[in-house]
C-alpha cells in the first residue's frame, strides 16, 4: 500500500519515491497485479534508476534503455 510509505517521507532527508498502490487488483494472477499496478522488479528497477537520473547520479540514456528492455520482456511474457 502507497498510504504507509507516505507515513515516513517527512522524516527521510533525500529523495524518496515509495512503491505501491492503493487501488485493488484487476488481474488474475499477482504477477499480472503487480506489472498492471508497476510494483514488479521490472518497475523497481526502473523508478530506482529514474531517481538516480534526476538527480544526475547516472544518465537518462540508462533509464530509457531499461524501459526499452522491459517493454520487450513484458512482451514475451
Amino acid at each position: 500500500m502507497r498510504a504507509v510509505p507516505e507515513l515516513i517521507r517527512a522524516y527521510v532527508p533525500r529523495r524518496y519515491v515509495p512503491l505501491g498502490t492503493d487501488g485493488f487488483g484487476r488481474s488474475d494472477t499477482r504477477r499480472a497485479l503487480r506489472s498492471f499496478f508497476e510494483v514488479d522488479r521490472e518497475s523497481i528497477v526502473i523508478a530506482a534508476l529514474k531517481a538516480l537520473a534526476d538527480e544526475r547520479e547516472i544518465g537518462a540514456d540508462v533509464v530509457h534503455a531499461a524501459q526499452l528492455s522491459s517493454r520487450a520482456a513484458r512482451r514475451d511474457r
